[in-house]
């Protein structure tokens, strides 16, 4: 793809700018880092274009709140103040989902996740957003929290002009093989391995 040109020209009647404006369903997977933080960015770019914007986490705790929601919440503050950018919405689906499980709550996490698959799905249909980005969604998808079926079926038949970015490790190979643009982060190096947490403005 030199200079942002296609390898081929598909034969299907559409005009350049037909084709170039058809909207995406995006995957950000591997075991690499950056799967999230690349979404966020695509919001922001979203959000300079005037796109109203949907965020939806599925794992992370609800009681976490990391950098780019307070950035995108700002903007989204921005938008209404002044009309610069566009709308923002940030929503943690239920209670969310901490890297510690504990007992007794994997019933009430898979209704929370399926409680917010169906708010995304009736959002869908209404096409309330420009850009939605499921956050850790391949999570609830790989624990069978949501039906992988209804969210592939649901995502490819979405109407108008929405774009879905997904987020998460271990996507769903349906999922894969629907999407658009697929990208994979791959691990060269973690500090993490050598023993050093997270940090401040790095993680989160």
């Amino acid at each position: 793809m030199p200079q942002g040109k296609p390898d081929t020209v598909p034969d299907d009647g559409l005009t350049t700018a037909q084709r170039r404006n058809q909207p995406l369903l995006m995957v950000n997977t591997g075991d690499g880092k950056g799967k999230s933080t690349a979404a966020f960015g695509l919001a922001i770019r979203a959000w300079n274009q005037g796109w109203d914007v949907g965020v939806f986490q599925f794992v992370k705790s609800a009681k976490w709140r990391i950098g780019e929601q307070t950035v995108l919440e700002r903007l989204g503050e921005l938008h209404d103040q002044t009309g610069e950018g566009g709308p923002v919405e940030w929503h943690k689906m239920g209670a969310g989902w901490s890297w510690s499980r504990k007992v007794g709550e994997a019933e009430d996490h898979a209704a929370d996740a399926a409680a917010g698959w169906a708010e995304i799905k009736r959002r869908l249909a209404a096409e309330t957003h420009d850009l939605y980005v499921l956050d850790e969604f391949t999570y609830p998808m790989e624990w069978g929290w949501v039906d992988v079926h209804d969210v592939v079926e649901t995502l490819v038949a979405r109407p108008g002009r929405q774009y879905v970015v997904v987020t998460g490790r271990r996507a769903h190979p349906r999922l894969v093989d629907a999407a658009d643009l697929v990208t994979e982060m791959t691990k060269v190096k973690h500090q993490m391995d050598r023993g050093q947490k997270g940090q401040k403005g790095i993680e989160w």
